[in-house]
């Protein structure tokens, strides 16, 4: 999560958690989004993207619909609330899931988490260029422009000749996370001043996401499914655990911690990705892969100015 969607819908004030219990949530969430596209890939060997994305949105709105009702938490009013968030269930929920889940049928899922980690840069792009809510400065805009190098070092060498089903796939990757970009700022922007928990706000676009893809379910579903019990457990955790807890472990962080240091969930998904992809899934990663994540790391550290360029003496 970027520092910018961080600041989003910050959850109303509750007695704080213990420093023990903050850390281990921390890890948890970390450790869920990471495996996520793990999941994904295992749902899609019984169900199509589609079939992925829709069934993720449905537990997750499920488990999300039960934390709001147990922790009794104020839920959303008003036509124009809603209508901001119908829009980001398309623009948050839908077409970034549909894409994660069609690009990882062409590329593997510790790949897809990496270009996962390019969302903060995203956001900071949409935040400044498209919105006017956030201003950057030079050692700010120079950590895109390296960000923007690290993705073009990871893509490069597959995009030479034609143009293979990975490319197009890795092109979806950024498609996903400019989605995620543009909603995070699009958040900033009108949404930033409702009063609503991090929880309801994430319900409230959640739910129309799910009902949408259930709308669309007699399309969906006209695909056969290979319900095995990996497949099931994998759309499962993926809803209950990946679009549920994980936010509420999120939310509870960023609480105790603060956005800076909560966004550095951010650093341990495509660790936890790449991992998993090469020890369960026996994925391989090519040479460009870590050195162009690696230089999106030090983008994403200069758009949030954990580091920062030496300044020039004046003579």
């Amino acid at each position: 999560m970027s520092r910018v969607g961080s600041r989003v819908g910050d959850v109303a004030s509750r007695p704080p958690s213990s420093p023990v219990s903050v850390t281990v949530q921390f890890v948890l969430a970390g450790i869920v989004w990471g495996s996520s596209f793990l999941f994904i890939a295992v749902a899609l060997t019984g169900m199509t993207p589609a079939q992925v994305a829709g069934g993720r949105l449905f537990f997750g709105a499920v488990t999300l619909a039960a934390i709001v009702a147990i922790r009794r938490e104020r839920l959303p009013r008003g036509r124009r609330i809603w209508a901001h968030l119908c829009l980001l269930g398309l623009t948050f929920c839908v077409i970034p899931f549909l894409l994660f889940a069609w690009a990882e049928q062409h590329v593997p899922s510790g790949l897809a988490s990496i270009f996962n980690a390019t969302t903060p840069i995203m956001t900071a792009i949409m935040a400044w260029a498209v919105f006017r809510v956030e201003s950057l400065k030079v050692g700010q805009l120079t950590g895109i422009a390296v960000g923007i190098v690290g993705v073009v070092v990871i893509i490069a060498p597959g995009a030479v000749g034609e143009i293979a089903d990975s490319t197009v796939a890795q092109l979806a990757l950024l498609g996903a996370t400019a989605c995620y970009g543009f909603s995070l700022a699009y958040m900033r922007r009108f949404l930033g001043d409702t009063g609503l928990s991090g929880i309801s706000l994430a319900f409230g676009y959640i739910a129309p996401a799910a009902a949408l893809m259930v709308l669309l379910s007699p399309v969906i579903l006209a695909e056969p499914m290979r319900l095995t019990p990996p497949v099931v457990g994998s759309i499962v955790t993926l809803g209950v655990l990946g679009t549920g807890f994980a936010y509420v472990w999120n939310q509870n962080v960023l609480r105790a911690w603060g956005p800076t240091r909560a966004s550095t969930v951010t650093y341990i998904t495509p660790v936890v990705g790449v991992a998993l992809g090469i020890l369960i899934l026996g994925e391989r990663i090519s040479w460009n892969e870590p050195v162009g994540a690696a230089v999106v790391f030090v983008g994403i550290l200069l758009v949030q100015q954990r580091i920062r360029l030496p300044h020039r003496a004046r003579t």
